[in-house]
C-alpha cells in the first residue's frame, strides 16, 4: 500500500523536461550568443 503523497510509479522515474533540451544546447546556445552580439553591435553602430 502506498501513502497518499508517494505516487504508484514502481520502478519508474519521473519524467524530466530539462534532459529533453539538453542535446540542443550546443546548436542552440552559440546561435543564440550570435544573434545577441549582433544586435549589440548594431545597436553601438546607430547610436554612434
Amino acid at each position: 500500500m502506498t501513502s497518499p503523497n508517494e505516487p504508484a510509479l514502481h520502478g519508474q522515474e519521473p519524467h524530466d523536461p530539462v534532459e529533453d533540451v539538453v542535446p540542443a544546447i550546443p546548436i542552440v546556445l552559440p546561435a543564440v550568443g550570435a544573434a545577441l552580439m549582433f544586435l549589440l553591435a548594431f545597436i553601438a553602430i546607430y547610436m554612434a
